[in-house]
């Protein structure tokens, strides 16, 4: 949690609105570590909430108009606190309204509220900026309104602003990343039970996260069309199959390859990928558990491939990344991180090679597209939280 960041936006939003925040909740990003587009075909994965977030203060007004300033642009937006609505100007704010609306879905809430939020999440970069902004609002506006939530509720009206609000179906990876992090360790989710456990992530390795800057825009309709192709091929496994199949995490690899035919190869090709990461997270669980992190990492270069070649959400830059990380000293491991279409490789390398690998990485990828890749070290961190110093 970056203190420094918190006390520019106390400051900030006594500027704004003349008075001090009342309540203040500060939420992660996340990376995603193995097990990519599997939550929402109830699967596994292992994720991490990491060291970078977002604050969101706020304060109650006496009316029912809702302010909120995004402080790292300087803009903001106005909305009825009984009506919220998603509009395509000041696109960020449909997060606060989605999570807003989620909170009071079945009573308009009693009044409105100014807030501010500010963070120092890359946005773009596969790390879910959205869902630390939707989990920190969330976390403030509970507090606010004196509202008595789970932190999995929470979860999934988070969820639901991103699908009704921001438009784009996602699985619940991201806010459960926020809410369960803790320190030094990965969250391991399974997305049937929606059951979570943290597991240890040791000191042998560390996470380079290289941010390449490459277009990452999911509600583009990318994501959408691979979450309907996997939907697509549950349904047509669901007649093959002997046992019952709900979703790909039913399917096993051998029953993919035996059981594809019927299918359009870009469906079983979109099929393979989360069918191929759940083997993947179960394994890589076990590795962790054992201390085996090269043995983790070659994990991470196999789920790269899958989704370079069967959900193909790679691109180059982020192929060049990860190629270039199979042949520098330290590395374990490499692959994409969230969505996917751009953003960020993640990297697992010996922390004694942290620094010498991210600028062997940095400068292969600029010799190869002449433009820079930022390269930081993200540590598994704690979950969101409401900040106690704030107010």
């Amino acid at each position: 949690m970056n203190h420094t960041l918190f006390k520019i936006a106390v400051s900030d939003f006594h500027d704004r609105y003349g008075r001090m925040p009342t309540v203040a909740a500060y939420a992660p990003g996340r990376v995603e570590v193995l097990g990519n587009h599997t939550d929402y075909n109830e699967g596994f994965v292992l994720s991490a909430a990491i060291n970078y977030g977002t604050f969101f203060l706020c304060a109650p007004r006496s009316d029912h108009h809702c302010h909120v300033t995004a402080d790292n642009f300087k803009e903001t937006a106005t909305f009825d606190a009984a009506a919220p609505m998603p509009a395509k100007k000041h696109g960020w704010a449909n997060y606060v309204k989605g999570v807003h609306a989620g909170l009071h879905v079945h009573r308009p809430a009693a009044h409105g509220f100014d807030a501010l939020f500010i963070g120092d999440v890359p946005l773009g970069a596969g790390l879910s900026s959205s869902a630390a902004l939707e989990m920190a609002a969330g976390l403030a506006l509970v507090k606010l309104y004196g509202l008595d939530m789970s932190p999995l509720a929470l979860a999934r009206i988070g969820q639901m602003a991103e699908h009704h609000f921001a438009g784009v179906k996602c699985g619940l990876l991201d806010q459960i990343s926020s809410l369960y992090g803790k320190a030094n360790a990965l969250v391991e989710t399974d997305f049937r039970s929606l059951t979570v456990k943290t597991v240890p992530f040791g000191s042998d390795a560390c996470l380079l996260l290289c941010n390449t800057h490459s277009k990452h825009a999911l509600v583009d309709g990318e994501y959408n069309q691979r979450r309907a192709a996997c939907e697509s091929a549950t349904a047509h496994f669901a007649k093959k199959l002997p046992h019952p199949v709900k979703a790909l995490r039913d399917v096993s690899w051998a029953e993919w390859k035996r059981h594809k035919r019927g299918l359009s190869k870009v469906v079983a090709n979109r099929a393979a990928h989360p069918i191929g990461e759940n083997e993947r997270v179960l394994e890589g669980a076990r590795r962790l558990a054992v201390g085996d992190m090269e043995g983790f990492g070659k994990l991470m270069f196999e789920s790269h491939k899958s989704s370079r070649e069967y959900f193909e959400n790679s691109c180059p830059e982020l192929n060049r990344i990860v190629e270039a990380a199979a042949h520098v000293p330290g590395v374990m491991g490499a692959r994409l991180t969230g969505g996917g279409f751009g953003g960020s490789v993640v990297v697992l390398v010996h922390p004694r090679d942290a620094e010498t690998a991210g600028a062997a990485l940095s400068s292969a990828y600029t010799r190869h597209f002449k433009k820079p890749c930022d390269t930081c070290v993200v540590t598994p961190s704690a979950g969101a939280q409401l900040v106690k110093e704030a107010v």
